[in-house]
């Protein structure tokens, strides 16, 4: 989270292009096997107006958009077609709720007057239901307090209506950069855990006392086994972990440590 004082944006030149006014709500998107399941369940009319999707490629980063005046969804979803984003609208905070979250990167665009609740309110929710979607929000009505409310619990921006199609547009890019990064660090966690599946009770014992720059005499001393032996399980770990050093090995075991799924502190 962020301390930083929050940039709250108050356009009205000539050249702006201004969202429509406020109507206010957003939520989330679902992907479509889960909107196919919604249909059968609502037998097909919840599901037209749960979300309006613009989508054409799986790899491509998606933005969500979340709020209940169709005007506001339309305009923004033609903005992003003109730089080539995917997007998904959603016209209540409830199918948001039902939905799932896109594996590749993302960021919500949300209103903060929102009917039954606000923006912050949502976005706390988001925040304890572990849903790290990088958040901009968008309103009507300038605030500071409540702008540096959002800033606080991790928005990346807060634009006041009506604002330039450019900010936003940069408020989005920096939110699917850090969803990137995210979902980067993610795939890499995957993989070591992978990796750290396929070593055995001893191999990951030896790597252990290695990442904690034990000597393989040494090790073997504290485990009763042959130096030779040591050195077999170490090029083991080596091998299945694809560390081509022991200071790779080491931060290796520390994004594990991170994880909980290697025990022990932190080797220096």
């Amino acid at each position: 989270m962020s301390d930083r004082e929050p940039v709250v944006h108050q356009i009205s030149a000539p050249n702006a292009h201004a969202i429509a006014p406020p109507p206010r709500r957003f939520r989330m998107r679902e992907q479509a096997v889960r909107m196919a399941h919604l249909a059968q369940v609502t037998g097909g009319s919840e599901a037209k107006d749960a979300v309006v999707s613009v989508t054409h490629d799986e790899e491509k980063p998606t933005v969500l958009i979340v709020d209940d005046d169709p005007d506001v969804r339309e305009s923004l979803q033609c903005l992003l077609r003109t730089v080539s984003l995917d997007s998904r609208a959603f016209a209540s905070p409830s199918k948001f709720i039902q939905s799932e979250l896109p594996s590749r990167p993302t960021c919500l665009v949300l209103d903060v007057r929102l009917p039954g609740r606000s923006g912050l309110d949502f976005q706390r929710e988001l925040t304890a239901a572990n849903v790290n979607v990088p958040i901009i929000f968008i309103t009507g009505h300038a605030d500071v307090p409540m702008a540096v409310q959002a800033m606080k619990a991790g928005a990346i921006e807060f634009l006041i209506k009506p604002f330039r199609d450019q900010d936003l547009l940069d408020a989005i890019q920096l939110g699917l950069a850090r969803d990137r990064s995210r979902c980067e660090r993610e795939s890499e966690l995957t993989r070591l855990r992978e990796r750290f599946g396929m070593l055995t009770s001893r191999e990951r014992e030896v790597m252990a006392h290695v990442v904690n720059g034990r000597l393989n005499k040494q090790i073997a001393n504290d485990i009763g086994i042959s130096e030779m032996t040591v050195k077999i399980h170490r090029g083991q770990v080596t091998r299945k972990m694809k560390a081509s050093s022991v200071p790779q090995l080491t931060r290796m075991a520390d994004r594990l440590r991170d994880a909980d799924l290697f025990g022990g502190s932190k080797a220096t």
